[in-house]
């Protein structure tokens, strides 16, 4: 049988001790692709997982990996719309950080040849997210305001890219000015230094008397509850998750004297409840990206023994954009 390599987490435990080992290639079976994987989008909750740290544990061991893009090598016989040699995304449950994948035809999209695979393995969860929530959880409207918390990372990129492609304006926040450059080029309108001791007065300049809309928030901590009281009436906070660690408390008084929602924003979950919309969600990203109208741009690449200095990267909350893996050689 033929051999790949793979990233196998054998127990919860610091990314940095992840190892590559030997694993049989998996085949395929009639209603399945097998894939070569060109590229792993990692993303906050790999890392965490990995970890221990995350609200849900997988069976040990597993292979961690949830967004890959590559080239399909083999198709079973059952299969209808997918071919050997297609370009393609997808979204396996795990098993992402290897060199092959198979997976379900239904779980796989076919990719333009306009999409690299860095570019294709950034997009998925972090743009459906992003979608989910500025768009259907949040109903932005164009020339809304948004202040997009933890702007430069994977998960705040897509959400610029989505929000100006509504027609909104972006502020973006993060703590570094190199972050902040990196939130700039990726079409936010203002940035802002949440880790300054007045950077509420400081979005308040920004903002010149019009009134914040949306807040994007998928770091929680100390940053939630400035930038809730920073919301105008009517105003939509947008909990995305906790990439600080801490899980704010607001007081509930506020939400009812700022006459504003707060409202959770969980993709993974929708879709669940809901799987008829991932593939009209997705549709419509495709359609956007071949318009031009968004523009899914990776991070930093790393090869695949690296992936454990990669999440570590991510838990240090040091890495701007989504980060992507190389399992190939």
């Amino acid at each position: 049988m033929l051999s790949m390599r793979a990233i196998v987490c054998e127990s919860f435990t610091s990314p940095d001790s992840l190892e590559i080992h030997e694993m049989q290639q998996p085949v395929p079976e009639p209603n399945q692709v097998l894939i070569k994987v060109e590229a792993t989008g990692l993303g906050y909750v790999d890392a965490l997982t990995v970890a221990g740290l995350y609200q849900i544990k997988p069976t040990l061991p597993f292979v961690p990996g949830n967004e890959v893009s590559g080239i399909i090598e083999r198709a079973g016989d059952k299969v209808k719309h997918l071919r050997q040699g297609q370009r393609v995304l997808a979204t396996p449950s795990s098993g992402g950080l290897a060199e092959y994948i198979t997976l379900d035809e239904s779980r796989c999209t076919p990719i333009p040849d306009s999409l690299s695979y860095d570019n294709a393995a950034s997009f998925l969860v972090n743009y459906c997210t992003a979608y989910h929530g500025l768009v259907y959880c949040g109903n932005i409207k164009q020339k809304e305001t948004v202040l997009v918390l933890g702007a430069s990372g994977g998960v705040g990129v897509a959400a610029i890219d989505i929000a100006k492609a509504k027609g909104a304006r972006v502020i973006a926040a993060a703590s570094s000015k190199k972050k902040r450059d990196a939130c700039l080029a990726a079409g936010a309108d203002d940035v802002v230094n949440y880790n300054s001791k007045n950077w509420r007065e400081e979005l308040k300049t920004i903002l010149g008397g019009t009134p914040l809309n949306i807040v994007y928030d998928p770091v929680g901590g100390d940053y939630a509850e400035p930038a809730l009281r920073s919301l105008g009436p009517d105003g939509r906070f947008l909990v995305v998750g906790f990439a600080s660690g801490d899980i704010p408390k607001f007081p509930v008084n506020l939400v009812l004297l700022k006459r504003c929602s707060i409202i959770g924003v969980n993709w993974g979950g929708h879709i669940a409840a809901n799987p008829s919309v991932a593939k009209e969600v997705l549709n419509t990203l495709m359609e956007w990206i071949t318009s031009g109208k968004i523009s899914p741009q990776s991070g930093e690449a790393f090869r695949l023994q690296d992936t454990g200095k990669a999440m570590m990267k991510m838990l240090g909350r040091k890495a701007i954009g989504k980060i992507v893996i190389h399992p190939g050689n």
